[in-house]
């Protein structure tokens, strides 16, 4: 297998870094406009089964040259560059996944589905944690029901010794962060779909000690179509956040206050949007290079079997890797487009077309192989 892997950030290079170590891999092609910081931990397979290509995501001619020498492409760039990437791997007869992150991409390159399938190419957005991961879990509880009253999704990256104001640190883009902290979530109430204020309707979500008691959220694209989905068919469906207790009552008045808006105002006579300020001044203190994460997820879907009520419950705790220095983050997410990678071109994901997660990647396989990598969701059914 030879895979062309985009993005030689956190999530890319987690993506290559777990390709690299599976039998089936021949050879693994890294490719960013900047490779000034590709981790250490890829070290190993340079000048071997890794290369490390110089590649502007503009530059269209060189884009279709670099996906048409792989046999499966997997994105980590930017969202807004996926459609694209997706439309160019169609065109050369390669599959492609990616990590999504915004829902109307999604939207388009399921335009592309008819080219796809005709071509024999899978195509399979929103493949990280959340989107991607919690999807698949909720799929999987809705079809072990034959009514579904409820799917609740939570997540979050946190550090694993939370330190004051915020109690959090840096797991993944504060830009991104901040996305979904200003961006209206989907769910479904009563059936229908709507959109509810991010920050909003805080509830209580108790792990394990030392975790114990985070706080739950609304933030917006986590789950992605799945409300597009199930809309009439499921009376409720959300996605929170999880963070320690405290942090929406310092968030809510910073992004009341416009901190976290992007429309530029003039300081002294230059044009400076608020939420670059804002990540450059709190990224020196939120930015912990010697600090470890976590990731805890919850997905709970409930309804009815052989008309009695039953339920299935995943939950998720995983932790900094500190044999190989992998962030839980880039573990939960870059292994996840990984793992669907390897389960495309090896056939476990057998649908042609471009298709979700939740509506391809078969759970008991997709499982099996977090566990093989120590990722080990934990359920249980009522």
């Amino acid at each position: 297998m030879k895979f062309l892997v985009i993005g030689a950030g956190k999530q890319g290079s987690a993506c290559a870094f777990d390709l690299l170590q599976q039998p089936a891999t021949r050879h693994v092609v890294l490719a960013d406009r900047a490779l000034d910081r590709v981790p250490a931990f890829l070290d190993p397979w340079k000048g071997g089964a890794l290369e490390l290509e110089h590649l502007d995501l503009r530059d269209e001619r060189a884009v279709a040259t670099a996906v048409g020498r792989a046999d499966c492409v997997l994105s980590a760039a930017p969202y807004y560059f996926n459609y694209d990437l997706a439309r160019l791997a169609v065109k050369a007869g390669v599959s492609f996944a990616d990590l999504g992150g915004n829902t109307e991409i999604v939207f388009k390159q399921k335009g592309l589905h008819a080219e796809a399938a005709g071509r024999g190419v899978s195509v399979v957005p929103d493949c990280g944690l959340a989107p991607g991961m919690v999807n698949i879990l909720a799929a999987e509880g809705i079809r072990r029901l034959d009514e579904t009253e409820s799917v609740k999704i939570f997540v979050g990256g946190l550090p694993q010794k939370p330190e004051p104001p915020l109690n959090y640190m840096v797991v993944y883009s504060l830009e991104g962060a901040f996305d979904y902290y200003t961006s209206p979530s989907w769910v479904l109430r009563g059936g229908q779909r709507v959109q509810v204020e991010p920050l909003s309707e805080i509830e209580h979500v108790v792990f394990p000690d030392p975790i114990g008691k985070l706080e739950a959220f609304h933030t917006g694209g986590g789950i992605s179509t799945l409300p597009f989905s199930w809309e009439g068919r499921i009376r409720t469906m959300e996605y929170k956040t999880l963070r320690y207790p405290g942090h929406v009552a310092i968030m809510k008045p910073i992004r009341e206050l416009g901190l976290l808006g992007t429309e530029p105002v003039e300081v002294n006579g230059v044009q400076v949007r608020p939420r670059d300020a804002f990540i450059a001044i709190v990224s020196p203190t939120l930015t912990k290079p010697q600090g470890r994460d976590l990731v805890a997820l919850v997905v709970d879907v409930r309804g009815t079997k052989a008309g009695k009520p039953a339920a299935t419950r995943w939950q998720l705790v995983d932790r900094y890797d500190d044999r190989s220095h992998v962030t839980a983050m880039m573990r939960t997410t870059g292994y996840s487009l990984a793992i669907t990678g390897l389960l495309q071109l090896d056939g476990r994901i057998s649908a042609k077309g471009v298709h979700t997660p939740d509506e391809c990647v078969p759970a008991g396989p997709y499982l099996e192989e977090l566990a093989k990598r120590g990722i080990v969701v934990e359920e249980t059914r009522q």
